[in-house]
């Protein structure tokens, strides 16, 4: 019995997909909403489709509790920040 045959057939304790292809997580494709939404906002921006991001975001089997990160205050709501030598201070 070659070692694939003795992973499929018995299982292992060092994977817990025992030689089989994992699915793909969503966040890890162009489909992905944790930073946009198309042409929308995603989550890391505004919080938007919270529910769906956190579904994917723990599904990452990695032998950690993957806890998601709180979507950043730094957001300017969808608007170009001016530049600098734009508008210079006064």
């Amino acid at each position: 019995m070659g070692l694939l045959d003795k992973l499929n057939n018995q299982g292992s304790v060092l994977t817990v997909y025992d030689g089989k292809t994992p699915k793909i997580n969503p966040l890890a494709t162009k489909q992905s909403q944790l930073h946009a939404n198309g042409s929308q906002p995603g989550y890391s921006l505004d919080g938007s489709n919270a529910i769906i991001v956190s579904t994917d975001y723990t599904a990452y089997n990695d032998g950690y509790n993957n806890a998601l990160p709180q979507p950043s205050q730094l957001d300017l709501n969808g608007k170009t920040p001016s530049k600098y030598l734009d508008n210079p201070p006064g």
